[in-house]
């Protein structure tokens, strides 16, 4: 089964895009004109590896800040590293697209070559990243707003949680971005990164500091040394801008054919990309001895230095926040599927399998929503909370990949298998060593959450398996059950007054059972026994063929005595199906249930509670006056 996993995506949804007519090309199949070009691909399933450059650099040089201006000058170093694995993973990736052409990243690795115990790590880091995916995109994108307008600053968090509305509210609505649409935001912030970069480089006079004035520096003083740990926290945080690298390994069926080269072609386009705007921006932070400031973004100043602080420098923003927000806006795309196939195998409620009219997973939609929310008020909107735990479950998945990959050359044994799986495992050793780094150093800044949240999912996943399997059990799924048969019908109506209600029910009941039980429950209260009295009475004039069965109750209790009644009837009759008939009336308008007593539920809860009896609850509509 393909699953996507790994970065969220929008694999599967298949924009409804056109590549331009080929006169060379095969003429393209009805179905697969609505899939993906290599073009098309990289603007659908590059946003997420795009907008981390908005957030990675700024966590490279956030670490190394700490140790002063000279611990700044090891940021051109780091990125080269950090660019180094991210050609390490893009080669890895294009194996995991020709040798996995189905799609479904670590999670199908991990669940062909590691067992299902892992598969579910891979799954669970998957939904920890798509949920953080959201929280760190929106953040990063208010992020670039308030740098251009820094009085909203203080409003991040509602501005933040407004916007995730909105794409939550999009989102419910089914409707989903094409190929098309990406291209704009994606083409304008790429240009106009590369358009920055360019402009720095050759740019002499003066620097542009405006966006930066009036905000506190970060940079630490006094330090002359840089140690080997904290160069790996900023390399461990500057991983971070490599998330998305294997979006492209899930959306594989998603591509014309032949898929997995046009597949493998966006991979390596899309590392050139990242590649080439890590290095540039590193080499600005340099060449203009930037200093972190509170309350504005790296890729602010890099911008207000490299244009100055006109249109040019807005453009920038606007670009940024844009491809944040439908950066996140992906995650609405993939988590949801995946919660649908994980309740396919089992693993999480059923119904999240369900979908809308819209052919929308609107209960994934509204758990992605939720949890995004909780980790937007909890960070405070800051987007150097969440980075560190994003890049958490980004790197488990990495890891899980790559040692699968390690198995999988093993197993197969092609020609070059050597060399692939050195490969692999040269790229498992840097990730596993990012993650062990970044959970180490973050530890205590939140880090413990993604170290308690993903083992507490997977048993969450082992828990509900079990219980789907148990009751899979119990109802003989899978094998061919016995010959249904007949058995004596005994059925209960509840009692409290003599109205149509009253006689429907009584007809219902005699089509359903053998033998129908009227019961009524009586209370040692003057007004109670006066009504049970008047009841007694008009059942006698009424004569309908059954038995008013008088129930003695201490207290004012409902349930307990007609659930204990039940009870003993099953116990005495252990042959005989036992049927409760709740009567109750359904009103014409909606604001009028709270008119009407909630005994029908009562009833049904005792009963449900302490018995196996079957429930039955007639309604009776109450038609609206026409007048």
């Amino acid at each position: 089964m393909a699953v996507h996993m790994g970065k969220p995506s929008t694999a599967g949804q298949e924009p409804s895009v056109e590549e331009p007519p080929d006169p060379g090309a095969r003429t393209a199949s009805a179905g697969d004109r609505h899939r993906l070009t290599a073009l098309q691909g990289l603007a659908a399933l590059s946003l997420d590896a795009m907008a981390s450059v908005a957030y990675g650099p700024e966590s490279i040089v956030l670490v190394l800040a700490a140790a002063g201006a000279y611990g700044m000058g090891f940021t051109l170093p780091v990125t080269l590293a950090i660019t180094a694995l991210l050609a390490v993973l893009v080669a890895s990736y294009r194996q995991v697209i020709a040798e996995f052409p189905d799609g479904g990243g670590s999670y199908a690795v991990a669940r062909k070559h590691l067992g299902r115990r892992t598969s579910l790590v891979a799954a669970a880091s998957l939904i920890l990243d798509y949920v953080l995916n959201v929280a760190v995109s929106v953040t990063a994108g208010v992020a670039a707003l308030t740098s251009a307008f820094p009085e909203l600053y203080g409003q991040r968090v509602w501005i933040c949680v407004g916007i995730l509305g909105l794409v939550t509210a999009v989102n419910l609505r089914g409707v989903v971005d094409s190929a098309k649409a990406f291209l704009v935001p994606t083409a304008v912030f790429v240009c106009s990164i590369m358009a920055m970069v360019v402009v720095g480089l050759f740019r002499d006079g003066p620097v542009s500091t405006a966006s930066a004035a009036g905000h506190a520096s970060v940079l630490g003083e006094g330090a002359t040394t840089v140690g080997a740990l904290l160069l790996l926290k900023a390399f461990a945080a500057g991983c971070s801008a490599l998330t998305g690298v294997e979006a492209v390994a899930n959306a594989v069926p998603s591509f014309r054919a032949p898929a997995a080269r046009r597949a493998q072609r966006t991979e390596v386009a899309l590392g050139v990309l990242l590649g080439v705007m890590l290095t540039g921006l590193s080499i600005l932070i340099g060449r203009f001895h930037l200093q972190p400031a509170e309350g504005v973004t790296v890729l602010a100043q890099l911008a207000d230095a490299s244009f100055g602080h006109n249109a040019a420098f807005y453009v920038v923003q606007f670009a940024t926040m844009v491809l944040l927000a439908l950066a996140a806006n992906t995650s609405f795309g993939g988590l949801p599927v995946l919660m649908s196939l994980l309740a396919r195998d089992n693993h999480l409620p059923h119904f999240f399998a369900l979908k809308a009219d819209r052919q929308v997973h609107r209960h994934g939609v509204l758990a992605l929503a939720a949890l995004s929310a909780v980790l937007l008020v909890f960070s405070g909107g800051d987007t150097r909370t969440l980075v560190p735990l994003f890049a958490i479950g980004v790197f488990v998945g990495f890891t899980i990949c790559q040692v699968g990959m390690v198995r999988h050359w093993h197993r197969e044994r092609p020609r070059g298998r050597r060399r692939k799986a050195a490969l692999n495992g040269f790229g498992a050793l840097l990730t596993g060593v990012s993650a062990v780094v970044v959970t180490a150093t973050k530890f205590t800044d939140g880090a413990w959450l993604i170290v308690v949240a993903l083992p507490l999912t997977v048993l969450g996943f082992e828990r509900i398996n079990r219980a789907y399997a148990e009751i899979g059990e119990r109802l003989e799924l899978g094998r061919i059950p016995q010959a249904p048969r007949r058995p004596r019908s005994l059925v209960v109506v509840p009692v409290s007054g003599l109205s149509r209600l009253t006689c429907q029910a009584l007809t219902t009941a005699r089509s359903l059972g053998d033998e129908v039980l009227a019961v009524t429950v009586t209370h040692p209260v003057p007004e109670d026994q006066r009504a049970a009295e008047a009841l007694r009475r008009d059942w006698e004039l009424w004569n309908p063929g059954v038995e008013l069965i008088e129930l003695p109750s201490a207290t004012r209790s409902l349930g307990r005595p007609l659930s204990g009644y039940v009870r003993e009837l099953t116990r005495t009759h252990p042959d005989a199906q036992v049927t409760v008939l709740i009567p109750e009336t359904e009103p014409a308008h909606l604001w009028q249930r709270i008119l009407h007593n909630q005994r029908g539920s009562v009833v049904a809860h005792a009963v449900r509670r302490d018995t196996d009896a079957v429930i039955c609850r007639l309604r009776f509509r109450v038609m609206a006056d026409r007048r």
